[in-house]
């Protein structure tokens, strides 16, 4: 008998003074099994370097077929899978262990760009046809999220042959309104949760490659 498929589901710890991070907690709801492939969850720091390193160490000792790597962004209103990680890093604030980037390489002498290898516009056709709200997102931003991103992308394309790699941003979370400007998009957790299962879903579904891109279905 084959054996199942590993997805390794990453979140990120809370970051810039907020004592809940709704890309973790949505991770660590997740079910150990999607799709009859296994999801093996963990929490990555918001630390530039130190993320990187991690989700490398994770990679190469869990050995999964697919890594998503999950990432708060405040200000969307829907579950964006991002479509590309670029060599930038740029840091509008601190992270957790107070580095701040100023426009430099994530990767010196790496490629301008990566595309995610999961499928993206599979994954965004899935939730929205389960009525989550979902876009593709061609920008993962220049902070931690995009680091991961490119890290991971640039870890497959040159150690971890084989292993299908992507990032996905969730919005903030319901449960956090009350600290939140009014009138900030959110998104109940358990809806997210279900987004990302539905994503892990496509990721086990297609695993010759994407559908054609969706109509409609991107974000900036």
């Amino acid at each position: 008998m084959a054996e199942a498929m590993r997805i390794l589901v990453t979140g990120f710890e809370p970051f810039g003074g907020a004592v809940a991070n709704p890309a973790l907690e949505a991770v660590r709801r997740l079910p150990a099994e999607v799709a009859g492939a296994r999801v093996l969850a963990h929490a990555l720091p918001v630390a530039f370097g130190r993320d990187a390193e991690e989700l490398r160490g994770l990679v190469r000792g869990l050995r999964p077929d697919a890594v998503v790597c999950v990432g708060q962004a405040g200000g969307r209103s829907r579950i964006t899978p991002e479509f590309v990680g670029i060599n930038y890093a740029l840091a509008r604030i601190p992270d957790n262990d107070g580095a701040r980037p100023r426009g430099v390489p994530v990767v010196p002498g790496g490629p301008d760009a990566y595309f995610a290898t999961v499928p993206v516009h599979a994954m965004v056709e899935r939730m929205r046809a389960a009525g989550i709200p979902a876009a593709v997102s061609f920008s993962a931003g220049t902070f931690c999220c995009n680091e991961v991103l490119y890290a991971l992308l640039h870890l497959c394309a040159t150690e971890a042959a084989g292993v299908r790699g992507g990032f996905i941003h969730v919005p903030y979370a319901a449960e956090q309104a009350p600290e939140l400007p009014a009138g900030t998009p959110t998104m109940p957790l358990d809806t997210m949760v279900r987004g990302l299962e539905l994503a892990l879903e496509a990721i086990v579904g297609h695993p010759e490659g994407d559908i054609e891109p969706v109509v409609g279905g991107t974000e900036r």
